[in-house]
């Protein structure tokens, strides 16, 4: 296994990622299987999931893969129960579950006179499931996982729980407002669990991406035929490192986070991994 970039040590700890079927948490994933620690990949899409858990045992460290509906309390707990059985009790929580829908999204950034009549999907014509259904898998999906593994935690030192909110939280961004509203919720909830965890040993902190270029997000920022899309052009204008953000550069912060040595007096924080975006007025 290769040596991580702060040399956190996560020896006999249990990590659980949920969303480990995507590429950034599985990427998670594997930086707390280097670590040291044992790794429950959690994930709708198991056949994603127990991939990635193969990777990580391929390359010398211990993980294995959970079908698990974010959404159903039932199945969390009863994951929860079989992941304490098969690893121990979680010390690590990462709830990486989470994502936009079509439904919920607008063609155009402003809405313009007309527009109601038009052949375009405006603000008037969101579908509220599609709403609920951003909302729900962001907010539920962060909130029915802590309650399933944050039971296993309290009362137990050196315990943490680390949320994915994004710069979306701080700013909206055009065209996604379920999204941006429900990652706002995301930062809000991390603060609310800090001070809800504070006397039992737990601490509660979030990570806030940038901009980085995943599957989830590619419609968005490149057309077929590989070529950067207008949005990816504001986007590169308004971030003064002036380019999307590696997977890497995401591990620092995540270590840190949940480094008891390093951090340990630091939850409720919302830390920003954005190449200055938010720092910039554009001008």
């Amino acid at each position: 296994m290769k040596q991580n970039v702060l040399n956190t040590d996560l020896t006999g700890k249990v990590a659980v990622v949920t969303g480990a079927g995507g590429v950034l948490c599985s990427y998670f994933a594997k930086v707390l299987a280097r670590a040291g620690a044992k790794v429950a990949l959690l994930d709708l899409n198991e056949a994603a999931a127990k991939q990635h858990a193969a990777e990580i045992v391929e390359e010398g460290g211990v993980a294995k893969a959970y079908a698990c509906n974010v959404l159903d309390k039932e199945i969390c707990y009863a994951v929860a129960e079989q992941v304490e059985k098969d690893l121990g009790k979680c010390d690590i929580l990462i709830n990486g579950a989470g994502g936009n829908n079509p439904k919920a999204t607008t063609d155009k950034e402003y809405f313009e006179l007309g527009d109601i009549d038009a052949d375009t999907k405006s603000f008037f014509d969101l579908d509220a499931s599609g709403v609920g259904f951003v909302f729900n898998l962001n907010f539920l999906g962060t909130l029915i996982p802590t309650q399933a593994f944050a039971r296993q935690m309290v009362g137990r030192k050196g315990c943490n729980i680390l949320n994915i909110s994004s710069m979306n939280a701080y700013t909206p961004l055009t065209k996604i407002p379920a999204y941006s509203g429900a990652k706002a919720a995301i930062s809000n909830f991390t603060q609310w669990l800090a001070v809800h965890f504070s006397k039992v040993g737990i601490r509660v902190n979030a990570i806030a991406p940038g901009f980085f270029s995943t599957k989830q997000n590619a419609k968005l920022l490149w057309n077929d035929d590989g070529t950067p899309t207008a949005r990816t052009g504001k986007i590169l204008a308004a971030t003064p490192m002036g380019r999307f953000g590696e997977t890497e550069e995401l591990e620092g912060g995540l270590l840190f986070l949940i480094n008891d040595k390093a951090a340990g007096f630091i939850t409720g924080v919302v830390l920003p991994i954005d190449g200055g975006f938010s720092s910039y007025s554009g001008v």
